[in-house]
């Protein structure tokens, strides 16, 4: 009878270290969960990042060629003397033009297109 109940207690004690060891491993899987759930917030936060950063290069290089296009419109502005260049809604206008007003007109020009946040002129007039 006493072998039996060293049998049986031998089996409890291995039933409570089982059920122990299933609650310690309870944790890790907790801990591997919130690791996926952070993982999965850093890729999502990265791809919206990605997104919008597509976003602005497309939306740059539609500026660039609403640019482009009004600056060939404007009689006198030789659109091939003049480059077009933006960056986060900031147009960058360089080259050259024959004078001092037509500077004056294209920087107008692409100043007073909606989206365009600021020109940086560095036009030069012609000398001649």
């Amino acid at each position: 009878m006493i072998g039996w109940q060293c049998v049986r207690g031998a089996a409890l004690i291995a039933a409570v270290g089982m059920t122990a060891s299933a609650c310690d491993q309870r944790h890790p899987a907790e801990a591997t969960g919130q690791k996926v759930d952070r993982a999965t917030n850093e890729v999502a936060a990265t791809t919206k990042n990605i997104a919008a950063n597509a976003a602005n290069v497309v939306d740059d290089a539609a500026l660039t060629a609403k640019v482009k296009a009004a600056l060939f419109a404007e009689p006198g502005l030789k659109t091939l003397q003049i480059d077009v260049e933006t960056h986060d809604a900031v147009v960058t206008l360089a080259g050259s033009v024959d004078s001092d007003v037509l500077h004056k007109r294209a920087v107008q020009i692409a100043g007073s297109l909606s989206g365009v946040r600021q020109v940086v002129d560095k036009l030069v007039v012609k000398s001649g």
